[in-house]
């Protein structure tokens, strides 16, 4: 799904170049003043594309970090939790984080705690990786996953709550 801010900024953007783009047809526009409306309609095209690309890119890296997200051990208790739109505004926060939007930054942080993506999020979360060489009377499954378990290789197989 497109990001509704960034689209509505190019979407405006290139009405407003069409806008000038039809100003520069008048007959009396002339001199410096056909100068000055092709020099904004030049920016507005340029705008126009800026945003373009930049709602391409974002919409690639996106993609790239739900991927990656949904294969961490973490992932096993946000399926559990039905946490699929938490995950996703952590996504679309994070690539604007990215690309240099400072309050993006500050809630992509916030909902990097809320979802257990740094350590201390999963202490408070009371969420442990399972060492694979620990005694089964220190670790156990907290609940199975409702696809009926992972493959062996699948990282989210690891996550277990620790008493």
């Amino acid at each position: 799904m497109d990001d509704v801010v960034l689209a509505t900024r190019r979407d405006m953007a290139l009405r407003k170049a069409d806008d000038l783009e039809l100003a520069l047809l008048e007959p009396n526009l002339q001199g410096r003043a056909k100068a000055a409306a092709e020099k904004k309609a030049d920016t507005a095209r340029e705008a126009a594309l800026i945003l373009t690309k930049q709602l391409e890119a974002q919409q690639a890296n996106e993609y790239h970090l739900w991927k990656e997200l949904w294969s961490t051990p973490q992932a096993v208790m946000w399926q559990q939790m039905s946490w699929t739109r938490e995950v996703a505004q952590y996504v679309r926060w994070k690539c604007r984080a990215e690309v240099g939007d400072l309050d993006a930054a500050k809630e992509a942080r916030q909902l990097a705690d809320r979802l257990g993506l740094t350590p201390l999020a999963m202490l408070r979360l009371r969420w442990k990786i399972a060492d694979t060489d620990a005694p089964a009377s220190v670790v156990r499954p907290r609940r199975k996953p409702a696809s009926g378990g992972h493959r062996p290789d699948d990282p989210r197989a690891a996550l277990h709550l620790v008493e």
